[in-house]
């Protein structure tokens, strides 16, 4: 029950370490990263949950290691949480430099939040991504995406910055509600509807077991899913061809979020309602068979996951979507899927077609 997958980037190349136990592990991981000195960066409810276990890990390996806790919660991955960290890491006795390293132990936002701040903080320092979510653990730490929300729209403020290890402990996993375990599986169903459709027959026989905290399922759900996401970062680092469709269901999914407030809805939340409406507007395309549509819907539904929304305008969302990243030249760029395990990118959405799905 455990993997070991390499993300593929010349000299930033880095391990992503799957195994019940890996928490155990991370002392050693960062001893062999000959760090001048760690900082664990956390939020509230993960510090509670789990630092403690990261602390004792690094203490084993002789590391006396800080520890910096934000408030947990999407509304708080901001560029005011961001400055206050900032001041605290530069704060710190003795002084950081380029040899320190930061381990990020928390979920998405955590992981982006650390990411960043590893990313600028004295123009670039180490960071090992330890997920605790099985969102964060399936897609966020992996590939090097660090980011702050805006008003403006989700993860507008950000840097690639790769880890120089990722390090998932499924047992943490086991802590998650079935609320989080469901977002998490948002995103499985995600990289099985852009690259491999054997992980959606995957997650349709073995969901329940995720529900039932199996840790060699979450190991080998886990592990599927890393592998994916390391070929399309090691093949594409910067998104600019393939790496686009890891953004199937976001570009929707996000103003959503945006719009709602951030955190009323979960990300894995939003993104299910992204890819029913991905898959509706592929569909009045011609672009997939209704047969296709109606089973990814049916798997979000038995995922627990929203599949209808009405809540927002067309307009109101549409232009929320023109403030995405991936927009160009004024126009929404969307990927859609062609059978399951196939997507292509398109850059001609109209209002009325968004309108229309919804």
């Amino acid at each position: 029950m455990s993997a070991k997958i390499r993300v593929d980037l010349a000299d930033r190349s880095y391990d992503v370490r799957i195994a019940p136990d890996a928490m155990e592990h991370l002392g050693q991981a960062v001893v062999s990263l000959d760090p001048s000195s760690v900082v664990v960066v956390t939020d509230s409810t993960v510090q509670a949950l789990h630092a403690q276990k990261a602390q004792t890990s690094l203490e084993n390996a002789g590391i006396q290691a800080s520890l910096l806790t934000f408030p947990a919660g999407e509304e708080h991955k901001n560029l005011e949480t961001f400055s206050s960290l900032a001041d605290e890491i530069l704060a710190l006795k003795p002084a950081i430099d380029r040899k320190t390293l930061l381990v990020g132990l928390g979920g998405g936002v955590v992981g982006d939040m650390c990411g960043f701040l590893a990313a600028v903080v004295l123009r670039g320092l180490r960071v090992v991504q330890c997920p605790t979510t099985l969102l964060s653990a399936v897609d966020a730490s992996v590939g090097g995406k660090t980011g702050l929300d805006h008003q403006a729209g989700k993860n507008l403020i950000g840097a690639f910055h790769q880890p120089a290890a990722v390090l998932i402990d499924v047992g943490l996993l086991k802590t998650l509600d079935d609320r989080q375990l469901s977002s998490g599986l948002a995103e499985c169903v995600k990289h099985g509807i852009i690259r491999d459709v054997t992980l959606v027959e995957y997650i349709e026989s073995n969901y329940e077991q995720v529900f039932d905290r199996r840790s060699d399922v979450l190991c080998d759900l886990v592990a599927r899913n890393v592998q994916i996401k390391a070929q399309v970062v090691s093949a594409d680092e910067r998104e600019s061809g393939q790496r686009e469709h890891l953004n199937f269901g976001h570009t929707i999914g996000h103003a959503i979020e945006a719009l709602g407030g951030y955190g009323a809805m979960l990300h894995g939340e939003a993104v299910s309602l992204g890819m029913v409406l991905a898959m509706k507007l592929a569909r009045e395309r011609e672009l997939i068979d209704a047969d296709s549509c109606k089973r990814i819907t049916t798997l979000l539904e038995k995922l627990r996951l929203p599949v209808s929304y009405s809540e927002l305008a067309p307009e109101e969302i549409w232009v929320t979507m023109l403030h995405d990243k991936k927009a160009r030249h004024g126009k929404v760029r969307m990927i859609l899927p062609t059978a399951i395990g196939r997507v292509e990118s398109f850059d001609d959405i109209t209002l009325q077609e968004l309108a229309k799905c919804l």
